[in-house]
This record gives C-alpha cells, structure tokens and sequence, in this order.
C-alpha cells in the first residue's frame, strides 16, 4: 500500500470528524484546522489503528500534527510489522 493510499484512507476517517466541512490536504492540521479536541483525536486514532491493523505507540501521537505526518507514521509502522 503507497503513501497516497494510506493518506486516501485516513482522510475518509477524517470526514465525520471534519465539522468546520475544510477541504482536506495532506498538511491539514488536526488541533488548528480541524479543530479536534483529545478525546475527538483518540478516537480517530482508534479507528485508524482498526482500520490498518496496527498500534500507534502513544509517545509518537504529539509528533503527529498534519494529516501526512499520520500517514508517514502509519506507512513505516505497517513497514516495520
């Protein structure tokens, strides 16, 4: 699975969390632009965890701000299983 899939397949995620209705790009930040509180962003890290079969280690999540910086770290995560 490309980056770009993987980037694809979060932003879907993204869609119900998306309440300001932005347009979706791949430096979208998710406490700024989607205004996203922690309970919002633990939940879609639930869902992106269950959706790619992995875990994101905790310590990695205040390193994730930008939509493609989630999707580099799911990238390299499914690269290193």
């Amino acid at each position: 699975m490309t980056n770009d899939d993987i980037r694809i397949k979060i932003m879907e995620l993204i869609v119900p969390f998306n309440k300001k209705n932005i347009e979706l790009k791949p430096e979208t930040t998710f406490a700024v632009d989607l205004d996203l509180d922690s309970l919002s962003v633990m939940d879609l890290v639930a869902e992106i965890e269950d959706l790619f079969d992995i875990i994101i280690p905790l310590n990695l999540l205040p390193d994730l701000e930008t939509i493609q910086q989630v999707s580099d770290a799911v990238e390299k995560i499914m690269g290193d299983a």
